[in-house]
């Protein structure tokens, strides 16, 4: 029962229902509110405080102040505890030892440091960073040192010219830096290698086109026996050609043999790495250019061949690498000879590799700096055919260079002129027509030797619809009749002098119908 004050004019029970009704509306209003006007309230303002918090992207790459204090303070701390245990605290020795611990250390405390500012997945990314960039240091360190190292101890040989221009027929181990050279171990080894390549470079990409492009039982046979021919001994691949060419067949030890050899050594190579190449083209090419009807030879020579260009030079190239350098193929195969020779089909032959060998085993201080003025020029050989082959290899696929680039523009600079020639108003493709009484040539409008409307003809007027002929019930007016107030449908206008043929083969008016 609701109990009114008179003098007021409200229920008195009135402000206990508005404060029902209000604690049972808050709960509701609150997540949708603020959080300034949550808090007022005395409600919870979780979800909207979590909602209210922008996400802010943590940074992946850059550097910053603290992540160098943190490296640098890592590695002094960690050089610090390789010196506590190697020195004071434990009875640790060996300089191997002594790094290995030191680095690990810096790992370890590099970790810790990161851990104060960011978080475990943060902390995971900059601690594989570091290893990353540590292991990319130490391969870089190890090839100048290698690098460095040949070239100062060849320095002695290379300055001189005859170095180069002379062969060691007329010199000796006694004899100085002046006298003798590498010429014909230089000749030798670009005879071999361009053998080696003149085989390996056909037979390698077109079996790895064939690995690629016809799947099935005997490809993955082909395959399996390619990896396993990656890890053939070059001594193995001696002795086959050594038995097959030089016992079997009669023939003599020459610079040929040596590059049958090394192109047993370079396939494998050469075919698994395009192999891996060609799997990187996209599978929307190929469907493109068969799609448009072109055959399967056709795709792959201007389609996949090209965009795997740049990678079937890399491939090309990890072949010569691993040929250049193979030594005992080239003693069984094509012997020793210190005398230039030319004539890969007859006589010794000898690579720059093999002169090495020969050079580095003497005791005499001549010999070891000949031998490795020529390991350095070898590695020089292998930079030049390394960057012949990146110049004939060119760019990735959708990339070009500035001659490129170029000739693509006025490529496109003469079909925009052919186009719009083409294009031109009163450009007249076809001269045919019969000449007028003033001797003009009258040619037809563009666009009617083909049956194409003429764009200055006017459009031809709609042909009228045929009389029905009388009793037909076609002829009825099937039209609805109109309702009241609207107005009457009325049918096209009839054009003027418009004529139809009649049955009989006479002609008739389509408006009178008189026959003439």
């Amino acid at each position: 029962m609701t109990v009114v004050d008179l003098e007021k004019g409200a229920p008195e029970d009135a402000p206990q229902h508005t404060s029902q009704h209000t604690s049972q509306d808050a709960p509701q209003a609150s997540p949708q509110g603020t959080p300034g006007e949550a808090a007022a309230e005395g409600t919870p303002a979780g979800p909207a405080v979590a909602a209210a918090v922008p996400d802010v992207p943590r940074r992946i790459g850059g550097v910053t102040r603290s992540g160098v204090l943190s490296v640098f303070g890592a590695a002094a701390s960690g050089l610090c505890v390789a010196v506590l245990l190697f020195g004071e605290l434990a009875p640790f020795s060996g300089a191997l030892g002594f790094f290995v611990t030191a680095y690990l250390s810096f790992l370890g405390l590099y970790a810790v440091l990161t851990g104060l500012e960011e978080d475990g997945q943060a902390v995971r990314d900059r601690v594989m960073t570091v290893v990353l960039w540590s292991a990319g240091g130490l391969m870089f360190a190890a090839l100048t040192m290698v690098v460095g190292f040949t070239a100062w101890r060849g320095r002695e040989a290379l300055p001189h010219a005859n170095f180069f221009t002379q062969d060691m027929q007329a010199a000796g181990p006694l004899d100085p830096l002046t006298d003798g050279g590498i010429a014909h171990a230089m000749l030798g080894t670009l005879i071999m290698i361009a053998i080696a390549l003149a085989i390996t470079v056909p037979l390698g990409l077109a079996c790895a086109v064939y690995l690629n492009q016809i799947p099935g039982r005997f490809s993955r046979f082909v395959r399996t026996i390619v990896e396993a021919m990656t890890a053939l001994p070059s001594i193995v691949a001696g002795l086959m050609v050594y038995a097959v060419w030089i016992l079997n067949l009669g023939m003599q030890k020459s610079g040929l043999a040596a590059g049958f050899a090394i192109s047993v050594m370079m396939l494998p190579i050469v075919i698994r790495a395009a192999d891996v190449v060609l799997r990187l083209v996209p599978g929307t090419l190929t469907e493109a250019s068969e799609a448009l009807g072109a055959p399967r030879w056709r795709t792959v020579w201007h389609v996949v061949l090209p965009t795997a260009r740049s990678g079937l030079a890399t491939a090309v190239i990890l072949g010569t690498a691993r040929g250049i350098g193979e030594t005992s193929p080239v003693l069984l195969t094509a012997g020793f000879t210190a005398a230039l020779n030319a004539d890969p089909t007859n006589g010794p032959m000898i690579s720059l590799p093999l002169a090495v060998f020969n050079f580095v085993k003497s005791p005499e201080p001549t010999m070891i700096a000949r031998g490795f003025g020529a390991a350095a020029v070898l590695m020089a050989l292998v930079l030049v055919l390394f960057v012949i082959a990146r110049v004939i290899g060119g760019r990735g696929p959708g990339h070009q260079n500035k001659r490129q680039a170029r000739r693509a523009a006025r490529a496109s600079r003469r079909d925009a002129r052919r186009f719009t020639e083409l294009h031109t108003p009163g450009l007249e493709l076809f001269a045919t027509g019969s000449s007028g009484t003033d001797g003009d040539t009258e040619r037809p409008e563009r666009g009617t030797g083909n049956g194409a409307p003429s764009p200055h003809a006017p459009a031809p007027a709609p042909a009228p619809a045929p009389a029905p002929a009388d009793g037909d019930p076609a002829s009825r007016d099937n039209t609805p009749a109109p309702a009241d107030g609207d107005p009457a449908p009325q049918g096209p206008p009839a054009p003027d002098n418009e004529t139809r043929t009649g049955g009989a083969g006479g002609n008739s008016d389509a408006a009178t119908g008189d026959a003439h």
